[in-house]
Parts: structure tokens; C-alpha cells; sequence
């Protein structure tokens, strides 16, 4: 797998996993709550996911070649990013008139 590829990849997968705690009503996708996910467990199901993100990152450039060390910059990047990311599906969650 080339840089580009894998660049986009972790880009695509990122936004799916950004929006993932707004458009389901199971943790994860998979377990099931039974009632309406309060928001505390999507942020924490948010955090969760953006280090699953990165884990997925750091394999692929490993795979790639040598693994950068990341320092604070990096985090202070990413983290924004990854918020931004997962802002759709916020928008359809909370702030979309539902009519009923």
C-alpha cells in the first residue's frame, strides 16, 4: 500500500468513526442500550474511537516505513480535526428539526 492510499484510508475511516456515536443508538454498533444514548456516552464513545483512529494510523505507517514519535502538536491537531469530523453527524443528532 502506497503513502496516498493509506493516507485517504485513514481519512475515510476517520469520518465514518467520527460520526458512528451519532447515528446509531448502540455502543460502538454493537451493543445495545435499549433507551436513547445520553450524550456523555457519545463523547466518551468519540474519544474512544479516535484512538482506535489512530491505532489504525500508526499500523499503516509502520507498514509503510519508519513511525514517527508525535508530541503535543500532533495531538493538539488531530483532536480538533476529529471533532470536526464527526460535526455532521452532531448536526443531524441535535440540531436538525424533527417533524413529527
Amino acid at each position: 500500500m502506497d503513502v496516498s492510499l493509506a493516507s485517504w484510508l485513514v481519512i475515510a475511516v476517520a469520518l465514518v468513526l467520527a460520526n458512528l456515536p451519532f447515528f446509531n443508538e448502540s455502543v460502538f454498533g454493537v451493543i445495545p442500550l435499549g433507551r436513547d444514548k445520553p450524550l456523555w456516552v457519545r463523547l466518551l464513545e468519540l474519544v474512544v474511537l479516535y484512538f482506535v483512529v489512530g491505532l489504525l494510523a500508526r499500523l499503516l505507517e509502520g507498514r509503510i516505513g519508519s513511525v514517527f514519535e508525535q508530541s503535543k502538536e500532533f495531538y493538539m491537531l488531530t483532536v480538533p480535526l476529529f471533532i470536526t469530523l464527526a460535526f455532521p453527524g452532531f448536526v443531524v443528532r441535535y440540531l436538525r428539526k424533527r417533524h413529527h
